[in-house]
């Protein structure tokens, strides 16, 4: 079992970063993804992206169903206009719970553990998992988003 120290702190730049595209999906990946799956397990994470483990690459693992999906490149490339306020903490804000608005549906496309393109239609929580691992590629955390809709717990919603 690889488990990772995943990086907590608001303000590390790795945490901030736009992540690098991922352009191999051979033996160093692999080993990212076993690495994300074990350390994502043993906090009992919805998700978790590789900058969480100071990984600057385009790769998160998100929980969809049951199972844990690995999106490599993902692109959010739709969300339906419906919206919804969510309770959201985040493994790299320990002790932060935040009421996020995010899209009720979305639709992404993403490279799967091989390298073949996928796309795929999400709805309620499987939609909040994956747009908040896509956040963090993107260097977002959920702090971003108070005094942009989100609330903190006991301010009316």
């Amino acid at each position: 079992m690889a488990v990772k120290v995943i990086v907590t702190g608001e303000s590390l730049p790795v945490l901030r970063a736009k992540a690098a595209k991922v352009s191999s999906f051979g033996k160093e990946f692999k080993k990212l993804v076993e690495d994300l799956r074990d350390t994502v397990t043993h906090a009992k994470g919805a998700g978790l992206a590789a900058p969480q483990i100071d990984v600057s690459k385009a790769v998160c693992i998100a929980k969809i169903g049951e199972e844990f999906t690995v999106l490599a490149n993902p692109r959010i490339f739709w969300k339906s206009d419906k919206t919804i306020l969510g309770e959201e903490g985040c493994l790299s804000i320990p002790d932060i719970w935040l009421y996020v608005p995010r899209a009720v549906e979305i639709a992404v496309r993403y490279q799967d553990e091989s390298g073949k393109e996928q796309e795929r239609r999400l709805s309620d929580f499987d939609a909040r998992v994956v747009q908040h691992e896509v956040d963090h590629l993107l260097g977002v955390l959920i702090v971003d988003y108070h005094g942009k809709g989100a609330k903190l717990p006991g301010e009316a919603l």
